[in-house]
């Protein structure tokens, strides 16, 4: 029996205010102190990350051109042939399993690499946005409290509401989440490996029409199983389970056709392991449907692309927030003074994010000196431009 039911969500919500007396001068300083202490810890991380990015980045790209140039492409993934063995090679086929996977608690069993349970509770859960203001001589902050009923896949504790009364959440789910993977996957004649199958997460939701109650006490609505006396109007402490799976090792009826993988991996006889390249790195490949060697290196160095500007950013970040923190100090010098104390807060962050930049290209180019050291060179000179236009701006002394 299907029925399809929506849930109507509960909001409940207060406000606290609480008050404490406008920290003095000394008091201040002794805050911006203490952040300068962590301002260091950040800037010392900053140079950290960004060199360590950049040979990271170098040995991942020359593992890369490494493994393009000795990959050997397989064009008969049905025989293994022994003089590929221990070599790095390509493949793509359809993915295989010895035997489906099966939730008897709900009898639904699949073809497939993975069957993952996913078990959400309605719930409480506390929502709080806070503001502060000053108000005769008092630093004042109110902030608002509001409670929702939602669909959560993680227990929520209640007991660190500002409020729990009303609001009490059970503290454990009658229904567990799990994810069942199969113990042997396989494509062709090649078995693959534990960290290879890790790579299969395109997960899906599978469609649960086709399916009937599994028990008195449990309900089925659209693609969802509810533990509840009424979906329609759930209550706190009711539970709803939907099924995923990844990697369909067989036609399954209503549901599609097998998947196809493209992998790059070193043989060991009728397995698919890790290969070491000789600059470091480890290769081992996964990508869905049918992609040339070529094409799945190309993906790599897009993703180390990625990778290296994402964490070159981060550490930029990094250090223009220690900057930032190490320089709060004469802000608070003048924050007495409120015309003075806007222009001191803009050159201040002027000043932090010209250094930083500066200091940041100083780094990756210090990090590609051994690597690339033309390119070293130019990012060098690159970091001067910061420093000299900052410079240009500041007015020349009048001659006496």
């Amino acid at each position: 029996m299907s029925r399809n039911f929506s849930d109507m969500g509960t909001k409940r919500e207060h406000v606290k205010v609480t008050s404490e007396q406008k920290p003095g001068f000394l008091e201040r300083l002794s805050e911006t102190s203490g952040g300068m202490l962590i301002g260091l810890a950040t800037f010392a991380f900053a140079f950290y990350l960004l060199f360590t990015n950049e040979g990271r980045a170098l040995k991942t790209a020359c593992s890369l051109d490494e493994g393009l140039s000795v990959v050997v492409p397989l064009d008969n993934i049905q025989n293994i042939l022994r003089e590929n063995d221990r070599k790095l090679v390509h493949l793509s086929g359809a993915l295989k399993t010895s035997k489906p996977l099966y939730d008897p608690s709900y009898g639904l069993s699949i073809r497939a690499v993975k069957l993952k349970r996913h078990v959400e509770m309605y719930q409480w859960v506390e929502h709080e946005d806070s503001k502060e203001y000053e108000e005769n001589g008092e630093v004042k902050k109110e902030t608002r409290y509001s409670y929702n009923t939602e669909w959560k896949s993680e227990l929520v504790n209640s007991r660190n509401f500002d409020r729990e009364i009303g609001h009490k959440n059970p503290s454990a789910m009658a229904v567990e989440s799990f994810t069942a993977v199969a113990p042997d996957v396989q494509v062709g004649a090649y078995f693959l490996s534990r960290d290879l199958v890790e790579k299969i997460d395109n997960f899906k939701q599978m469609s649960l029409a086709r399916l009937e109650d599994p028990h008195a006490d449990v309900i089925r609505s659209g693609d969802y199983f509810f533990h509840s006396e009424n979906p329609r109007h759930p209550e706190v402490g009711d539970l709803r389970v939907s099924f995923f799976y990844a990697g369909l090792s067989a036609d399954v009826p209503h549901v599609g056709p097998v998947d196809m993988v493209s992998i790059v991996a070193r043989q060991q006889g009728d397995r698919l392991a890790s290969y070491q390249t000789k600059s470091g790195d480890v290769l081992q490949i996964l990508y869905p449907g049918e992609l040339s060697a070529e094409e799945m290196f190309q993906k790599e160095h897009a993703g180390n692309s990625m990778k290296t500007w994402g964490l070159r950013g981060a550490g930029w970040l990094a250090m223009f927030v220690g900057i930032s923190l190490m320089t709060r100090i004469f802000y608070t010098l003048v924050d007495w003074f409120p015309v003075v104390r806007d222009l001191v807060n803009i050159g201040l962050k002027a000043f932090a994010f010209c250094l930083a930049t500066s200091l940041s290209l100083l780094t990756i180019s210090a990090g590609w000196l051994f690597y690339r050291p033309l390119w070293a060179v130019l990012i060098g000179l690159l970091a001067a431009v910061p420093i000299v236009i900052a410079r240009s701006r500041v007015p020349p002394k009048k001659q006496e």
